[in-house]
């Protein structure tokens, strides 16, 4: 998505990284202040993270001025705002979301449990996704196109069909790249204020308070 929306001329400089990172917390607080402390020239720096299971917590801008989107997951950031995100959750607040970078990772209930019954045996692996999922309602894949519904609707009624076990039910819904769009265009005019960003200046800090509506 970001190749399509980014001036040509700063492709060159973006940075993906490993999607994976959003089941490790603490491994994303490192990496990605590492990869901060490594560029050398003061930047405006744009994060496509939320605060994501407090991976963000903690990391110094150092020289560099950071810019966030004010969202406590990359669900907001998906379906195109933090108002979109809390519209479905005050419809649905037991739903679980998948996206095309969740199952090209592997992050998703069935993934899960296959992981634990290799650790930890069947009955056990059970119990522990009883007591993670057994709250949950809606299991939805997310694309930002028909072509993603289509090219990743398998994998998700894979999931979905294991997910029946707590009675949740399948649907697709399309995204929006809108968030995206606007916290690009926040390189454009680098003074901007808007709510729905967080803003950390040089030498600064990302705090969860400050992701506090």
């Amino acid at each position: 998505m970001l190749e399509q929306i980014l001036p040509a001329e700063s492709i060159e400089n973006a940075i993906f990284m490993d999607y994976g990172l959003h089941r490790q917390p603490s491994k994303m607080t490192r990496m990605l202040q590492e990869l901060l402390d490594g560029i050398e020239q003061p930047s405006l720096i744009l994060m496509g993270y939320g605060l994501c299971g407090k991976g963000l917590a903690g990391i110094k801008s150092g020289k560099h001025t950071l810019k966030i989107p004010r969202v406590d997951d990359c669900i907001a950031i998906l379906l195109g705002s933090r108002q979109a995100y809390m519209r479905e959750f005050n419809a649905e607040p037991g739903t679980y979301y998948l996206s095309k970078g969740w199952l090209e990772s592997g992050s998703h209930p069935l993934k899960e449990y296959e992981e634990y019954v290799e650790k930890y045996g069947a009955q056990k692996a059970d119990w522990i996704m009883d007591q993670q999922y057994q709250h949950y309602k809606r299991l939805a894949l997310v694309g930002h196109s028909r072509s993603d519904l289509e090219t990743y609707r398998p994998q998700a009624q894979k999931v979905a069909r294991y997910c029946e076990r707590w009675g949740m039910r399948y649907e697709e819904m399309l995204g929006s790249d809108e968030y995206v769009r606007r916290l690009v265009n926040l390189n454009k005019v680098p003074d901007n204020t808007d709510e729905d960003f967080v803003i950390i200046p040089p030498g600064g800090e990302i705090r969860l308070e400050q992701f506090i509506r």
